[in-house]
């Protein structure tokens, strides 16, 4: 991988195992937008970007060099070494269909508060009433850019809120969950901030305390929010694979990277015939 700097343009030539849009589009994150030539925009850290992808090179429009190393490396999961990684989920089988399949899956790495209460709203939800329910979140209680897009309302912007006030967003029954999440996060009653190093028993604990929060919103928050990679979303297609072809547990050649198989494994059987 080689990282070039131009003026307002970042780009990275020989990147392997990366897609950009499928890593966008696979239920991981709900605020990138494709436009008709096939460049991803949207709003992470409050920071926006333009991002674009031809073959083995990565394009990022606008980008600082401090929020390239700062935001988006880590963002993207740039630094891990994926082809490796693929190569030893090869020696199962089904790992091996899955990730030859869909190479290109990078788990992404948001912010704690977002990736919550995203998931949150994903309960019992379909994709683009999710993105709705966001999109008006963030129109409504996140603080607009220069470039009219908006970022997502911190917790201590939401924990103000009555379950009134958050009806503009049509959330429904999530409205309450979401205030509760805000209030303990807000509070320091639920420390987000300390999710990545904890032990991933005692993070698991520390997000149960939200009303609303089960185990699978739980798991997304830690994979997706927080870098445990160790973490385990289980949704009604990873416990179908994990039923029809591991019902004794993953294989070892999958070790802590749980999060990461798990991703190929979603998104394999969801799409499989």
């Amino acid at each position: 991988m080689e990282t070039i700097f131009y003026q307002n343009l970042i780009k990275i030539k020989n990147l392997i195992c990366f897609d950009l849009a499928l890593t966008l589009d696979c239920g991981q994150a709900f605020r990138w937008k494709e436009d008709e030539n096939g460049c991803w925009s949207g709003v992470a850290f409050g920071k926006f970007i333009r991002i674009l992808q031809k073959d083995d090179e990565l394009c990022f429009f606008g980008a600082t060099r401090e929020d390239f190393y700062g935001i988006w490396l880590p963002y993207f999961d740039l630094e891990r070494d994926y082809e490796r990684l693929c190569e030893g989920f090869c020696e199962d089988i089904s790992m091996k269909e899955a990730v030859t399949s869909y190479p290109g899956i990078r788990i992404l790495h948001q912010e704690p508060w977002e990736a919550l209460c995203s998931f949150i709203i994903s309960q019992n939800n379909n994709i683009p009433r999710i993105k709705g329910i966001i999109e008006r979140l963030c129109q409504s209680f996140g603080e607009k850019l220069p470039c009219g897009e908006y970022t997502f309302p911190t917790a201590q912007r939401l924990s103000e809120l009555s379950v009134e006030e958050l009806a503009t967003i049509r959330a429904g029954f999530r409205a309450k969950y979401i205030l509760d999440a805000a209030k303990k996060t807000a509070c320091g009653e639920v420390k987000l901030d300390l999710l990545s190093s904890m032990p991933i028993e005692q993070a698991r604990q520390e997000l149960l305390k939200i009303k609303g929060v089960g185990n699978k919103v739980a798991e997304c928050t830690l994979l997706y929010g927080c870098g445990r990679m160790e973490a385990f979303p289980e949704d009604v297609w990873v416990k179908r694979v994990m039923a029809e072809l591991y019902p004794q547990g993953l294989p070892a050649c999958v070790g802590e990277n749980r999060g990461i198989a798990q991703q190929y494994l979603f998104h394999w059987r969801r799409n499989k015939n």
